[in-house]
């Protein structure tokens, strides 16, 4: 680094972490944009019985496959269910799932990851080789297979989901603590006397966190699309709980009569998939360690 160089990186600013973080993430529009739609959808979730204009399973044939009106804003399905009702409760389910996937999906491959990557030796060995037999295999494809093997509902579903969420977040907290654990800091507690659990949980697992806190953010989009996909594929949430996935497919047959059936869940995905993505995006770079403490 030149002399120039070094000056000038002396006189950067410094500025508090947090009044850092916010400035880095919210300097782009998409992200914002991102945390409204991320923000809408949430309150949507929570109050979804005041929100709703009519009960999503109340079944009214006399008003089946209503094109979007003033009474349906959304049209009807074939049973004649408001499509709008079902969409916004929908929310829900999608979401619920989608947050415990992530949690119980990140706690397991973190836990598997940190003592792969801090052990090493033979205990790496063996946690990493089976966790690149199941990443052999892509995350739906792995999700559909213990669906079916273990059957319908939601409870299957996250636990088909947080076993398929499982590897890719070992191998990322395996790289990162291989990486931080020879760190000079890691290496005086253990000449201090720190007992194993304390380095993982007091020096690792903090370390090692902000590029898993982006993972899990660009994971809850993901889950989101999985979930929808099974109950597309009728290995999801069944009916009549009212879950974007089966909507897409319940609407797909009218297609050419009313799109808006298969369009209006169908958009919900791409929008909260796109949200969970830019906000990640965001936090990426918030969190880089390369503009840590300046402006």
């Amino acid at each position: 680094m030149s002399i120039e160089a070094a000056l000038r990186t002396e006189n950067t600013p410094r500025v508090s972490e947090l009044r850092r973080f916010f400035k880095v993430f919210f300097s782009r529009g998409v992200v914002v944009f991102g945390m409204i739609i991320i923000l809408l959808f949430i309150i949507a979730a929570i109050f979804a019985p005041w929100l709703a204009p009519y009960d999503p399973d109340k079944i009214d044939m006399n008003n089946a496959l209503l094109q979007p009106g003033k009474a349906h804003w959304l049209g009807t399905d074939a049973l004649g269910r408001d499509t709008l009702s079902r969409t916004i409760y929908g929310t829900q389910i999608s979401l619920i799932i989608g947050l415990v996937v992530v949690v119980l999906g990140s706690i397991v491959g973190m836990t598997l990851g940190l003592i792969a990557g801090y052990f090493g030796s033979w205990t790496h060995a063996v946690i990493m080789r089976v966790i690149d037999t199941l990443m052999a295999f892509p995350m739906l494809i792995l999700a559909l297979l213990i669906a079916s093997l273990l059957g319908e509902g939601i409870r299957n579903v996250i636990m088909a989901l947080s076993f398929a969420m499982v590897p890719a977040y070992a191998r990322l907290m395996c790289g990162q603590v291989m990486t931080v654990k020879e760190n000079d800091y890691i290496l005086a507690g253990r000449s201090m006397g720190a007992s194993h659990t304390r380095i993982m949980l007091r020096h690792l697992t903090p370390n090692c966190f902000p590029p898993l806190i982006v993972m899990m953010t660009m994971m809850l989009g993901t889950t989101i699309l999985a979930e929808a996909g099974l109950s597309f594929l009728g290995i999801g949430v069944q009916p009549p709980v009212a879950t974007w996935g089966n909507m897409v497919n319940d609407g797909r047959q009218y297609l050419l009569t009313n799109p808006i059936l298969s369009f209006a869940p169908g958009l919900a995905i791409m929008l909260v998939v796109y949200a969970f993505n830019m906000v990640g995006d965001g936090l990426r770079d918030a969190l880089d360690p390369q503009l840590r403490g300046v402006i």
